[in-house]
């Protein structure tokens, strides 16, 4: 193959690859819509990403919140602020500095977090259940490819499907 049809199916499998995660984007982000359905009106999908980073990270100041978030703290602030008033988060003056405030989630909050993840864990496993295990191990496979590309680190991976060591 001549360098310029090297090129040519470069572009085609990018263009590929692109149309394929962007179509599985709009099926995830349908997934975490209808996972926050039952809690519409209580919290919009950024608010609910600011109570899953501090489910996941423990109590967290204002800057660091926002960094996490690629938001401004004014904005982290005024969506703080919302959750405070939904009594889904509470803030605190941070042990280390009288001048900085902790957010962390209530009860109410983690019991939140945990309906709406739990909502779209079940609707993510319904669509895997149907595909065989080599498609699983694929996905599985791509997407942490994908993830590490785009530096997002999982939490905890899981590999129950029997992989070798050198895959995990």
């Amino acid at each position: 193959m001549t360098q310029s049809g090297s090129h040519e199916a470069d572009g085609a499998d990018l263009l590929a690859v692109t149309s394929a995660v962007v179509a599985a984007s709009r099926l995830l982000v349908g997934i975490a819509v209808r996972s926050l359905a039952e809690v519409e009106g209580k919290v919009t999908l950024p608010q609910f990403r600011m109570l899953v980073v501090l489910n996941e990270q423990g109590p967290t100041n204002l800057v660091t919140m926002a960094g996490l978030l690629g938001v401004t703290s004014p904005t982290a602030m005024r969506m703080a602020d919302r959750l405070v008033l939904a009594q889904l988060v509470v803030r605190e003056v941070s042990p280390h500095s009288r001048r900085e405030s902790i957010m962390n989630l209530t009860s109410q909050g983690r019991r939140l977090v945990a309906k709406v993840m739990a909502r779209r864990q079940a609707e993510v496993a319904a669509i895997v259940s149907r595909m065989t295990s080599e498609q699983r191990r694929a996905v599985i496979e791509a997407l942490t490819v994908f993830n590490q590309a785009g530096e997002e680190s999982v939490a905890t991976p899981v590999h129950p499907l029997g992989w070798p060591e050198e895959h995990r």
